[in-house]
C-alpha cells in the first residue's frame, strides 16, 4: 500500500472519527430514497440500508427482521434509536 501524505492521513483519520455520524446520515438519506422510489432503485436503497446497519454492527437479529418485513416504520424507529445514542 502506498504511503499517504500527512494531509491524506488527517482526512482518513477524520473520516473514521466521524464514521457513526456519516452512517447515520446515509441511513437518513436512504429512508427518503426508499419512500420516494420504486422498483430497482428501492431495492438498491434497501440493500444500502442493510449494508450500513451491518457496518455499524447493529444487532443481526434486528437486521434480519427488517430484511423480512421491509417496513419503513421499523426503519424509522431504528434510525430514531440510533440518533438518540
Amino acid at each position: 500500500m502506498a504511503d499517504h501524505t500527512p494531509y491524506q492521513k488527517k482526512i482518513i483519520k477524520r473520516y473514521y472519527d466521524n464514521f457513526d455520524a456519516i452512517a447515520l446520515q446515509k441511513l437518513s438519506e436512504a429512508v427518503g430514497e426508499i419512500y420516494l422510489s420504486e422498483g430497482k432503485k428501492r431495492e438498491r436503497s434497501w440493500t444500502q440500508v442493510f449494508g450500513t446497519l451491518e457496518r455499524i454492527k447493529f444487532p443481526q437479529g434486528r437486521i434480519d427482521h427488517l430484511r423480512a418485513t421491509r417496513d419503513l416504520e421499523v426503519l424509522a424507529a431504528i434510525l430514531k434509536e440510533l440518533s438518540a445514542i
